[in-house]
């Protein structure tokens, strides 16, 4: 009996191929899913990793004997199978396992829509359910079982998207694109062609072991290459996807990574022109420079919990034109609230080929403070150690202090964030300040008291 808890996570199904997880198992996540939302009709895609065509198939084959017809779609990236969901009104899964190294396959799943499914919204059943039949008798096949048919959507994906960006107005750029083996390779020459880009193309043979580097732009070293290729070549831009191509990063003509805060605040500010007066979601570790940027152009912002479950569901209960978060990972309300780092990327180029500047010019009215990015401390007793640093800063003058997510301690000058992992014996720290010395005295005085 598998331990479905070590692939069950909160969001997704995610664990090592074969050790964890197998066709047989998907097969029985595909029949659960179909019960589950009642489908009788899904749409099913997955990303270039070499477990994931069978894992797909057999995911397929389950919801079909479950009774729903199963619209496979193929390679394709996670916002491409969100577009799916969207424009075809059905519930999907996507096979991917993101970012995560070569041995890991998973599930995202979503309802109609591109609704997210998670542990509140269904996942629990889906697990009962495998768990149930894992364990006895195989589930019972519908009476008339449903039809396996392949659909691409590649075009009608990217000519949606061209639909939610005016790019009539960019001037010739060149265009460096790393897309580390991952999804990027696939989605990137459609969406693109026919704008004046030139393009040059890190990596975009489809392949899911990895062989440049891990496809986890989050992690600076896996933007040297192209930092490097930016500079050499006197691109106007660098971007980095990750492995199912849903996060989008960007570097500057100077090959300097340009914070996902900076982005997100300058494609609020598009959103917020074509939507005026709108509202706007960030999490608790994005930039001041967010809120501000927001409410200069006549938006609203609102502040959430970092995850894409909690975004999500902001942006429905408050109709939010636009979220993003620290990971880049940025949402459209015209997207089905979902996200999709691909419409980012062409909300930058656009922004950037609309006028005659570099990059570096145009984003630093976005990028307003100095940060720490993300500090990670293995602990041995979280709650613990999460005590001591509340207990550090409880009677400071001028200090306030927030449980959105983690805690949150701010003053007029500076905050840090202190979330615990929910997956891992680790803390994570975030810390901003109007300069980088009060970053670097508040990190090393946080720190000290978290690896006391």
């Amino acid at each position: 009996m598998p331990d479905l808890s070590q692939i069950v996570k909160a969001y997704d199904v995610r664990g090592v191929v074969p050790d964890q997880w197998d066709e047989s198992l998907a097969e029985l996540f595909g029949a659960a899913f179909a019960r589950v939302t009642e489908a009788r009709a899904i749409v099913v895609g997955h990303d270039m990793r070499p477990s994931s065509p069978g894992l797909s198939r057999a995911f397929a084959r389950g919801a079909a004997a479950a009774g729903a017809d199963v619209t496979e779609i193929g390679l394709c990236s996670t916002d491409q199978l969100y577009f799916a969901s969207g424009q075809l009104d059905l519930p999907g899964a996507m096979f991917t396992a993101s970012h995560n190294p070569a041995q890991y396959n998973g599930i995202k799943m979503c309802r109609a829509g591109a609704a997210p499914v998670g542990q509140d919204t269904g996942l629990t059943e889906i697990r009962e359910l495998v768990e149930g039949w894992a364990e006895s008798a195989a589930p019972e096949p519908a009476a008339t079982p449903g039809t396996l048919t392949q659909r691409d959507v590649l075009a009608d994906y990217a000519a949606h998207l061209r639909t939610l960006v005016d790019l009539s107005a960019i001037r010739p750029l060149k265009v460096v694109v790393d897309a580390g083996n991952g999804m990027g390779g696939h989605t990137v020459p459609t969406v693109f062609e026919g704008l004046p880009l030139e393009l040059d193309a890190l990596y975009f043979e489809l392949d899911g072991t990895f062989p440049n580097h891990e496809a986890n732009p989050l992690d600076p070293k896996n933007l040297v290459d192209l930092q490097a290729r930016v500079r050499e070549t006197g691109a106007d831009i660098g971007l980095a996807f990750d492995g199912d191509a849903d996060r989008c990063f960007v570097v500057d003509e100077r090959g300097e990574p340009v914070s996902p805060s900076a982005i997100t605040a300058l494609v609020a500010a598009r959103e917020l022109a074509k939507h005026p007066g709108g509202t706007v979601i960030h999490n608790c570790i994005t930039s001041w420079s967010v809120p501000e940027v927001v409410r200069e152009q006549g938006g609203t912002p609102v502040r959430t919990r970092v995850g894409h479950s909690f975004i999500k569901a902001e942006m429905a209960r408050t109709g939010a034109i636009f979220g993003g978060e620290h990971s880049a990972h940025y949402y459209f309300r015209d997207f089905w609230n979902a996200d999709t780092g691909m419409l980012a990327a062409l909300h930058v180029l656009a922004a950037l080929g609309e006028q005659d500047g570099p990059l570096s010019e145009l984003v630093d009215q976005y990028d307003r403070y100095a940060g720490s990015g993300e500090i990670n401390s293995t602990v041995a007793d979280q709650a613990d150690r999460m005590a001591a640093v509340r207990a550090g800063y409880a009677d400071r003058e001028g200090v306030e202090t927030d449980d959105l997510d983690g805690l949150t301690v701010a003053t007029a000058d500076w905050w840090f964030n202190l979330r615990p992992s929910n997956t891992e014996p680790l803390l994570r720290l975030n810390v901003e300040a109007r300069d980088a010395e009060t970053v670097a005295r508040v990190r090393d005085e946080v720190l000290a008291i978290v690896r006391a």
